[in-house]
């Protein structure tokens, strides 16, 4: 597998990322175990986990949980050498920290917390789930309101989180640092203000970006390109609507809206599965047809296709689910084909 440097950073990493989210809830440490491995054995060496990991649903109680079993896996093969790993600090959230937002000295403590439950001695990136002014990420985009947030009051808060961070760096416990579900305004700043006080500069940014939600296309990208940050992609295949398990109204036993509703959700794919997002699942599928392509595999190589760097992250619920994604890797996707996506997409523009 190809091989990408994070930014400007020195962080090599393995061109798709393998996600770890359902570690210890819907996957269980066996299985999440046996999908590191399968993903090392094809050279995918970048795993991605966070400090609230698992989700769907997320508990107070299982916090943390997904980093222990990327730790004990670290701790029973002895192999930390040969991956590398990013993981996340919680933004406002009511199952961590109270919904109490994070600075500099809640990054000095998350990153110690992460490194004892991991097992390691260094992350390899470390990254921001979510802004602490608010973020439009997860359909908050609908009615995103940032008209009560002060500049100055966010300028400080990223002074003093990137002093905590140029600690962790100085220091060896991090080596890269970056963001998730951030903006162009708040990407623009949080370089400019590593410049202005010496800190480091984010090499990524994960953020939501699928052929179904495409938001980061434009400034995003533009910030993206003009700071070298790279993208690492979730949801590359819409949390599963892509699959087009859910055409026809379907809700699959075990699926991930089929366990939302279970636990009280709406099972709505965090509000991907809409009619019109299941509309433009089926068109895609028929065109992934017409052009003689696995729809999953489609989705994967488009992304490597983009004007900027992409990381995809693939996450999968079973051994299997993963051995499919990874049977389409490598596969080069002709410029005809490119064209007729985004031609889809102009059909079927933002379906969620």
């Amino acid at each position: 597998m190809k091989r990408v440097t994070l930014g400007g950073s020195g962080v090599e990493v393995s061109e798709i990322c393998l996600g770890t989210m359902t570690f210890g809830n819907q996957t269980d440490e066996a299985v999440a175990h046996a999908q590191i491995d399968r993903a090392l054995a094809v050279g995918m060496t970048f795993i991605d986990t966070a400090e609230m990991y698992p989700v769907n649903p997320v508990r107070r109680e299982t916090i943390g949980l997904t980093e222990e079993i990327l730790g004990r896996w670290l701790a029973k093969t002895g192999q930390r050498n040969r991956v590398e790993i990013a993981t996340k600090i919680t933004g406002p959230s009511q199952m961590v920290r109270d919904g109490a937002p994070f600075g500099g000295a809640e990054i000095r403590a998350c990153i110690d917390a992460s490194l004892k439950r991991l097992q390691t001695d260094r992350i390899d990136l470390y990254q921001l789930h979510w802004p602490v002014r608010g973020s439009y990420g997860f359909r908050q985009n609908w009615s995103y309101d940032p008209s009560g947030q002060s500049k100055q009051r966010n300028l400080d808060h990223m002074a003093d989180v990137l002093q905590a961070l140029a600690e962790g760096v100085r220091v060896g416990k991090i080596r890269a640092v970056g963001l998730s579900n951030e903006s162009a305004w708040g990407l623009t700043r949080w370089c400019d203000t590593a410049d202005r006080i010496g800190g480091p500069r984010m090499a990524a940014i994960q953020n939501e970006y699928s052929l179904l939600y495409r938001m980061f296309d434009t400034d995003l990208a533009e910030v993206a390109v003009n700071e070298e940050v790279t993208l690492l992609a979730y949801s590359p295949l819409a949390a599963g609507l892509l699959t087009g398990k859910y055409s026809g109204g379907a809700l699959p036993e075990g699926s991930r809206a089929a366990v939302d509703k279970a636990t009280g959700g709406l099972g709505d794919l965090g509000g991907r599965r809409t009619r019109r997002g299941v509309a433009a699942t089926e068109a895609w599928h028929d065109l992934a047809r017409d052009h003689g392509w696995d729809p999953l595999h489609m989705a994967i190589a488009w992304q490597l296709t983009r004007p900027f760097r992409v990381v995809p992250i693939l996450g999968a619920t079973t051994l299997a689910q993963l051995d499919h994604l990874i049977a389409g890797l490598g596969r080069a996707m002709p410029a005809d084909l490119v064209k007729a996506i985004d031609r889809l997409h102009r059909d079927h523009p933002l379906p969620y």
